[in-house]
């Protein structure tokens, strides 16, 4: 067996060891570490995606109502300077004469009376600005406003924008309330009045004054602004 083996001639592979194709040596089937990389500007039919209008800023769970969506910073931009409009009656500074050294003194020993002079709440409500919550201050105004209205359409209108500018949850000046207040103020506003707001008013009168208060009179602002009345009397 071993002779016969021996003598028999050696068995040819049917596949040629070499083939040309197109100019090419073909060598065998190419392993996938000798697959040569495809050009940059091939593209593998597995790689091709479909035409899509997807947002390119648009979030992966819904494009349409995320808070990077396009359209709606658009609309929030839009929505924030009507904001700034809805309730101009406030000025930016109320008409005062100008705090004796007594009634600036006066600032410190009750916040009342702080908040009963022109001056000292034009004072305290620079203060609030640099603390970014001058909307206390200003819903606190606009509350005052509001009672001294007897026009029941007026009412219902300076309602409404007070609500808009200071109690919705979507205003850039929502003022903090606690659920119990935002609750009467909802029913209240079926049927608005002059004295709608009159437990969120209180709410944040006593916000200022425990949290506000104690700072405005450790202020630069204070102290500067008694410094100088207080050397124009001396000076008089």
């Amino acid at each position: 067996e071993e002779r016969r083996a021996a003598e028999e001639p050696p068995k040819h592979d049917p596949t040629p060891s070499t083939v040309y194709e197109a100019g090419t040596q073909y060598a065998g089937p190419a392993s996938a570490e000798t697959l040569l990389p495809m050009s940059r500007h091939e593209t593998s039919p597995t790689t091709v995606q479909p035409a899509s209008n997807h947002r390119p800023n648009a979030c992966c769970f819904c494009w349409c109502c995320c808070c990077s969506c396009s359209w709606n910073e658009d609309r929030e931009r839009a929505w924030r300077a009507s904001r700034e409009t809805k309730l101009e009656t406030i000025p930016n500074c109320e008409a005062c004469t100008k705090p004796t050294p007594e009634e600036v003194r006066g600032w410190a020993q009750s916040f009342d009376k702080l908040m009963k002079s022109p001056a000292g709440r034009n004072v305290f409500r620079e203060f609030l600005r640099t603390e970014y919550s001058e909307e206390n201050m200003l819903f606190w105004l606009a509350c005052e406003e509001l009672k001294n209205e007897c026009n029941k359409h007026t009412i219902d209108e300076k309602a409404r924008m007070i609500y808009e500018d200071y109690i919705s949850i979507l205003s850039p000046k929502e003022v903090s309330l606690d659920s119990r207040v935002r609750e009467v103020i909802n029913r209240k506003m079926q049927e608005p009045s002059s004295h709608t707001f009159d437990d969120a008013q209180l709410q944040i009168y006593t916000l200022m004054h425990r949290d506000s208060y104690p700072r405005f009179l450790n202020s630069a602002i204070y102290k500067s602004l008694l410094q100088s009345v207080s050397r124009s009397s001396s000076e008089s």
